[in-house]
């Protein structure tokens, strides 16, 4: 469990380094605030950016002694492996493109790496960086949040367990607003980089948010995919990649399944929902309401339960963090991995082996899922919206 996992490294905090997340920078924000929900790891070591300055700045805001702000990423996982008191792990914040050589740069080194998603352009890059830790015994984690509720963990369980059945029909989606306008054209920097191929790769929305419904629908059900026929938008004029796509499944065991991502959706926020058929009932969840999951099961009244105040199984139930009412979001739900990911960590670096819930976090593996996932969606659309094979 997690206390288990945290309880491992005997009050002694971890140190980590950031490459990203400098000024402009929204993520790499939100991920040193989780990462400080629990006092576990404190932040050393940074390059924050491609501007020796912003760095500079950044870094000496957050307290880091100015020899351990680096130029370079490649200079900082020089540098940082030839310390005596090297970084423990380090996060990649930065955009899509810097994800796969910094990463490698990292593990070749020798230093643990937690990277945001997508992990890689392609899927050889993505399954390269495992095979690197795998072959260096490095603990890789792969930032897909949302899989950090303890309702979403809730409702693993109970699909384990066969509380809905077989699984029939999964239908899960992702629409946001907030590129229904150009906003690239502006001084958005956010737009500009996530709309430009060569900074975010071949796919926007199923790259940025669709990777989310894959990864939620893999995690929760365990379904592997079996073919994609995707359907790739580009709506707004003049944008390059999609904003908009329409994808079917079909899992294998026999379960289809109907993803929709879109980020011109006028009139919603951040609206990650999933919703899974299954022959003796339903589950559904919504991110935007992540401390409610809802249960239907044939014969019986649907239910809705409440983080919090209603019972989860005890692995579930050990990520909840304060009590019922009072909401648990977004930067719980990350520090939920960080905690898990940290943990297993220093599980390892105090000599012990990490058992299945301390590795209660998103792997190489899921990154590779998320990169095939993209690939075969984008190959599908540009083939005309044909059925594509795993």
């Amino acid at each position: 469990m997690i206390e288990g996992s945290a309880g491992a490294q005997g009050g002694v905090k971890l140190r980590y380094g950031m490459v990203g997340g400098g000024p402009g920078a929204f993520i790499g924000d939100v991920h040193r605030k989780s990462i400080a929900l629990d006092g576990l790891a404190e932040i050393a070591a940074g390059c924050f950016s491609r501007s020796p300055e912003n760095t500079l700045k950044t870094g000496l805001a957050l307290g880091i002694p100015q020899d351990r702000l680096y130029k370079t990423f490649e200079e900082m996982a020089e540098e940082e492996a030839k310390r005596p008191d090297k970084i423990d792990f380090v996060v990649i914040v930065v955009p899509n493109a810097g994800h796969y050589p910094a990463a490698k740069a990292f593990l070749s080194r020798g230093i643990p790496v937690v990277c945001d998603k997508p992990l890689t352009f392609e899927v050889e890059e993505a399954e390269e960086l495992a095979a690197l830790a795998k072959k260096n015994q490095l603990l890789f984690g792969v930032t897909y949040t949302y899989t950090g509720y303890p309702a979403v963990k809730h409702a693993r369980e109970l699909i384990r367990r066969g509380e809905i059945g077989d699984i029939r029909f999964v239908n899960a989606e992702y629409p946001q607003e907030w590129l229904a306008v150009p906003a690239e054209k502006g001084d958005n920097k956010q737009a500009a980089w996530r709309t430009d191929p060569k900074l975010s790769g071949k796919s926007n929305s199923v790259g940025d948010i669709g990777s989310h419904i894959e990864n939620m629908v893999s995690y929760v059900t365990g379904l592997r995919i079996k073919a994609v026929c995707a359907r790739l938008d580009t709506l707004v004029e003049g944008r390059v990649l999609d904003d908009n796509a329409t994808i079917m499944v079909e899992y294998e065991g026999g379960a289809k399944g109907l993803y929709w991502s879109s980020q011109v959706a006028v009139g919603y926020d951040n609206a990650l929902r999933f919703r899974i058929f299954g022959s003796k009932g339903t589950i559904q969840w919504s991110q935007e309401a992540p401390n409610y999951l809802e249960v239907f099961r044939l014969g019986a009244p649907n239910e809705t339960l409440s983080r919090g105040k209603d019972a989860f199984y005890p692995h579930a139930q050990s990520y909840s963090r304060i009590p019922s009412g009072h909401p648990e979001g977004y930067f719980e739900a990350l520090g939920n991995i960080y905690r898990t990911y940290i943990g297993a960590l220093a599980k390892i670096k105090a000599g012990k082996q990490p058992d299945a819930a301390d590795l209660d976090f998103p792997g190489a593996e899921a990154g590779i899922d998320g990169v095939k996932f993209i690939g075969k969606c984008v190959e599908s659309s540009q083939k005309g919206a044909i059925w594509i094979n795993y």
